[in-house]
């Protein structure tokens, strides 16, 4: 696996505020920060060329809770003048655009169009103002390559600036298992329930995959008010799954239509099960539990004690 050096920059000197991203070597640049710091972000030389960008706010109904919304300009400091007036809903921007202006409107037209189409695949959050998935622009096949490299470094600095509306996962198990970054497949099974669900590891989050048996429904009562609050949200999770479409509820049973990303092990096996879960424990690879897999870098042999000397001191 190769890595990649982003450089960030917080030009608040806080993070949430106005923030830059840049990879060596790239010629693109981003742009992010808050609607509260709008006129500063839009004074700004980046905020006068072509370019793309989302505009980032909340949506309770959307997995990630988030809606979003994916535009082109040839100026963003004006465009963004219009979204102040009619769109009131968001609370974040993300510009995107090339140091170099080696992109053309073509180039734009085709990111747009590629942008809108992988955020709608990866449904993680709801996109209403973009109602139509713009047509791609006719680019040369150079053109497309070009636009593509330029694609894929979006990709991995969205998700730094923690933009996850274009983040999708990979359901199938890796081939080489032998690789330590890369995440086995983990199982969870609960007989009586018919619950058998499949998740792996990808970046920070926990992702239970395609194709995973789940509880139908989640009926589980807490006695304590702490407990309540914990299964109203899992219960809210697995309803906001249902309503759309992400789980298919087959009578009892509920079978996962996609890769679906949760914060850890152990919301997934809530989710899964329909009652409380310890994910460490009860997902496992190969008998081994996640808790295990995830800390067997630190069972080393710790040194023995030095023997007592005979006799003493």
């Amino acid at each position: 696996m190769v890595g990649k050096h982003i450089e960030l920059f917080l030009v608040d000197g806080e993070p949430g505020g106005i923030t830059t991203a840049n990879v060596s070597g790239w010629t693109g640049h981003v742009l992010a920060g808050p609607r509260t710091a709008l006129t500063r972000l839009l004074a700004r030389d980046e905020a006068h060329r072509n370019g793309v960008y989302l505009l980032l706010g909340e949506d309770p109904e959307s997995i990630d809770s988030t809606r979003c919304y994916i535009g082109r300009t040839e100026d963003f400091s004006m465009r963004f003048r219009q979204h102040d007036r009619k769109k009131d809903w968001w609370d974040r921007a993300v510009l995107i655009s090339s140091k170099e202006d080696s992109f053309n409107e073509g180039h734009w037209g085709y990111l747009e169009a590629r942008l809108v189409d992988i955020a709608r695949r990866a449904e993680r959050s709801s996109l209403p103002d973009n109602l139509q998935t713009p047509q791609l622009r006719k680019l040369s096949e150079a053109q497309i390559s070009d636009v593509e490299a330029f694609l894929d470094q979006i990709h991995g600095i969205l998700p730094v600036l923690g933009v996850h509306v274009l983040r999708t996962a990979t359901g199938p198990e890796p081939e080489d298992r032998s690789d330590p970054v890369l995440s086995p497949v983990f199982t969870l099974v609960v007989p009586r329930r018919g619950v058998e669900a499949r998740a792996r590891v990808i970046g920070e989050e926990f992702v239970m995959l395609a194709g995973s048996h789940v509880v139908g429904a989640w009926n589980a009562a807490g006695r304590s008010e702490q407990t309540r609050r914990a299964y109203d949200s899992y219960r809210a999770r697995h309803a906001k799954l249902v309503a759309d479409g992400s789980i298919v509820v087959e009578g009892a049973i509920g079978v996962l239509t996609r890769d679906v990303p949760f914060t850890s092990p152990s919301t997934a096996g809530a989710v899964a099960t329909g009652a409380a879960c310890n994910g460490r424990r009860s997902w496992k690879t190969d008998g081994m539990a996640y808790g295990d897999w995830e800390n067997r870098d630190l069972a080393v042999d710790q040194p023995s004690a030095p023997s007592p000397i005979a006799g003493g001191l």
